[in-house]
């Protein structure tokens, strides 16, 4: 039987499924037309009369839906699976994720972004592996974790960003007598659907130099004063690999949202609308993003303050690090607190409305953690953005 016997157009039900249909733009229904498309779906053809509105609409239609995941849920599931279920090859992780209602049921935050709760119990490790994607952690409560990439132990506490590039060596230990969970972001999705990844087993056990538990990895050592890059390293940090610094501390992060609002108290610029400070994580030896196919962010909102609603090509997802309020993605709109999880798709707008207070925020505002694929739609020039005016 020669290649071409074996195409479904002979010896199968051909996947192309064509209606002729009575319609504006559409040529008339007549028996040629009919049997012009039975042509069509034998021959695997697809007409682009047929499917334009569907293939390139006016402005993105994402299948994404916004959603919101209550924190303290997450938790109680995160906490009953530590009891169930161990870690160690062939789950590798205790890594539960989140899976928007659009995507049919698919492990997917968006069409392009993964998002997790990963959860330790006291004296637990988290075997070594590697892989193509892209990935961090973000820790919004707790701390006595250390995540080993590339042999160096680097803390993870309450605020801390800990990005790391793909095909990095890592592994975690917890050191205490209690569990800890934090949020993972992987590029999962988009590398799953290119058909582009790669995934690699390590070692099963770590040393004890890496079980250690140092106040500062070696990182941090090196790359972490604001400003000055070492040379000895500077030649090996390029653009595109993802950055150097293993964790960017909630102390540093804090301070610079802290500025921006008493620079706009005083009168000077510093936010990026009122009552909204703005902070990227950037790559210190190249200013970039963090990540190649991540953007992460934070953003601290003045209680009382509105954000104007804004639309962005591409998704995120937004946790809440501290405070409440008031989000609006779309049609949606959710009461938020500590914790909550929640996803904008593609061009749909999102304004959030800080009502913290002391009692529910150390910073009396309402405190947001963002991650995005905006650095893939930048590379190819399809990132846009649209601010409205607010009401």
């Amino acid at each position: 039987m020669s290649d071409q016997d074996r195409t479904p157009g002979r010896n199968a039900v051909s996947p192309v499924t064509l209606t002729a249909e009575d319609a504006p733009g559409q040529p008339p229904v007549t028996p040629g037309l009919l049997d012009l498309y039975r042509g069509f779906e034998k021959a695997l053809l697809v007409p682009l009369w047929t499917r334009i509105g569907g293939l390139m609409p006016e402005h993105p239609r994402s299948k994404a839906q916004p959603h919101r995941w209550e924190w303290r849920t997450l938790l109680d599931l995160a906490g009953r699976s530590g009891e169930l279920v161990p870690v160690g090859r062939g789950g590798e992780r205790r890594a539960i994720a989140l899976a928007n209602p659009g995507l049919g049921g698919r492990p997917y935050a968006t069409p392009t972004l993964w998002a997790a709760i990963q959860y330790l119990m006291p004296g637990e490790d988290a075997p070594e592996h590697r892989h193509t994607q892209n990935a961090f952690r973000f820790v919004v409560e707790g701390e006595g974790v250390w995540t080993v990439v590339e042999r160096d132990p680097v803390p993870m506490r309450r605020g801390d960003f800990l990005p790391q590039a793909g095909m990095h060596w890592h592994a975690h230990h917890n050191a205490t007598d209690a569990p800890m969970a934090w949020i993972d972001g992987l590029d999962i999705p988009f590398q799953y659907d290119i058909e582009a990844q790669f995934f690699d087993f390590g070692r099963d056990e770590l040393s004890g130099e890496e079980r250690t538990t140092p106040e500062r990895s070696r990182s941090e050592r090196l790359w972490g004063h604001p400003g000055l890059v070492p040379v000895s390293h500077v030649e090996r940090a390029r653009p595109g690999r993802g950055t150097p610094l293993l964790r960017y501390r909630w102390e540093d992060t804090d301070a610079a949202l802290t500025d921006q609002l008493e620079l706009e108290r005083e009168g000077h610029p510093g936010t990026v609308e009122p009552g909204h400070a703005l902070v990227r994580y950037a790559d210190p030896a190249t200013a970039e993003d963090v990540l190649p196919t991540i953007r992460a962010q934070f953003h601290r909102v003045r209680a009382g303050a509105e954000t104007a609603p804004r639309r962005e090509t591409g998704s995120s997802v937004y946790q809440v690090f501290d405070g409440s309020g008031r989000v609006t993605v779309g049609g949606v709109s959710w009461s938020v607190q500590r914790g909550d999880l929640f996803v904008v798709p593609s061009w749909a707008p999102l304004s959030m409305r800080s009502e913290a207070s002391p009692s529910d925020s150390d910073s009396g505002a309402l405190d947001l953690f963002q991650f995005s694929d905006a650095p893939v739609l930048t590379k190819l020039n399809l990132f846009r953005t649209h601010v409205e005016e607010n009401a």
